[in-house]
């Protein structure tokens, strides 16, 4: 991860969030590797259910907890989780929303995406957000290893996701978004 200020110049996590389609009614939410909170905390001010910020590093679930105490949130729970070897520990069909955010590069997006469906209630929505494929965005995965948002979809559609809304979602200045719902 790059130091959180100049992460945190990469996004405007509210307005993603809200093209994403979290929205204020949504319970629970799965940050899968929240990093600094980026996403989390936001979420965690939009929603009625609790945010579960997953990640693997313990300096960002240290940062996310903290970022959310600062902001006097009590729906922020920060945990340490090798999900994709361990899963994330929530209960099936617990939650309404899962975020995929800049990570389906790891190496194993199937079974990123069969967690998030795990997880997902009938009808839940899972937000996908990643680099754009263009080598001149300043960060993000090389291009080797940076999936386009057809290859996102193609994955989404194996684990049995249905596209929820528009074909590709555009998140300047460097990222696009994709929704899906679990049927």
């Amino acid at each position: 991860m790059p130091e959180d200020a100049l992460w945190s110049q990469f996004f405007n996590p509210p307005a993603v969030l809200r093209k994403l389609g979290l929205i204020s009614r949504c319970g629970d939410a799965v940050d899968f590797g929240c990093g600094y909170g980026t996403f989390s905390i936001p979420a965690g001010k939009i929603i009625r259910g609790n945010v579960h910020a997953l990640d693997i590093d313990p300096a960002m679930v240290a940062a996310t907890q903290a970022r959310a105490q600062a902001a006097g949130l009590v729906n922020v729970r920060a945990q340490m989780r090798d999900f994709i070897a361990d899963g994330t520990g929530l209960p099936a069909g617990g939650a309404d929303y899962a975020m995929l955010f800049n990570i389906l590069h790891a190496e194993e997006p199937l079974t990123l995406l069969r967690e998030a469906w795990r997880v997902l209630r009938v009808g839940g929505r899972l937000g996908i957000m990643h680099w754009r494929y263009d080598p001149t965005t300043p960060r993000g995965p090389s291009m080797a290893i940076r999936p386009r948002p057809e290859q996102c979809r193609s994955w989404a559609q194996q684990v049995n996701f249905r596209q929820d809304g528009p074909e590709l979602i555009d998140l300047p200045p460097f990222h696009y978004g994709l929704v899906f719902r679990k049927s």
